[in-house]
């Protein structure tokens, strides 16, 4: 009899139009058991699409709830671990610019002192590290960048050099690759192409690359 009394609520819902999640919702009776029982209540195509439009909404209200959750929670992180580790020291600061070296920069102990990626923070950061921790004078610093034949000279120099504050007398010649930037990066851009910040300094290069050595061989 109980069986009988929800089959006729189901119906009557079903006749409001009511969807099946709906339904479920509110007798607690499986969507298998309403398919049997409303099999000749089919819904009006024009209630499909408003309830399909719902659920798009719902689903991307949804969507924003969690992106705005993540991004709360990646902002927490972000804060913890500045309030943990920052300011570093000079110290500090000097062998995060060596490690950095020691996987970027350039090897040779007879060529320049120099570093070349397509990340503006990690040159903005050997800049940094160059001058204010190794104390090299700003004017010897000199960038050359890597570009593609169909990326704008003009402007990728213009923006490498407010990104750097440096002016464009201490960029050199570029290297043009005669291949697109499109077959490099599937989106259709390369960023800016790749920077090379460097200073021609033997000796400097002969004390940095020691060191890299020496802590290479006490750590193996």
């Amino acid at each position: 009899m109980a069986r009988f009394a929800d089959r006729e609520k189901a119906i009557k819902l079903r006749l409001e139009e009511k969807s099946y999640s709906q339904i479920k919702k509110i007798l607690g009776i499986s969507k298998s058991t309403l398919s049997y029982w409303l099999r000749d209540y089919p819904l009006s195509k024009q209630r499909i699409r408003e309830l399909r439009d719902c659920n798009e909404q719902r689903i991307e209200r949804f969507r924003e709830t969690m992106r705005k959750k993540r991004e709360m929670r990646l902002k927490e992180i972000y804060n913890e671990q500045k309030r943990i580790w920052l300011p570093l020291t000079k110290r500090e600061k000097f062998f995060a610019g060596l490690f950095l070296y020691w996987g970027e920069g350039h090897k040779d102990l007879r060529g320049p002192v120099g570093v070349s990626n397509t990340d503006p923070d990690i040159i903005r950061f050997i800049l940094y590290w160059l001058t204010k921790i190794l104390k090299v004078p700003r004017e010897k610093i000199k960038i050359a960048l890597h570009l593609y034949k169909d990326m704008d000279i003009q402007k990728e120099h213009l923006f490498w050099s407010k990104i750097l504050n440096l002016p464009l007398s201490q960029f050199r010649k570029p290297y043009i690759k005669k291949s697109s930037s499109l077959r490099i990066n599937h989106k259709g851009k390369f960023g800016h192409g790749t920077c090379r910040i460097y200073i021609c300094d033997v000796r400097l290069g002969e004390k940095i690359m020691l060191l890299i050595k020496a802590i290479a061989e006490r750590y193996k």
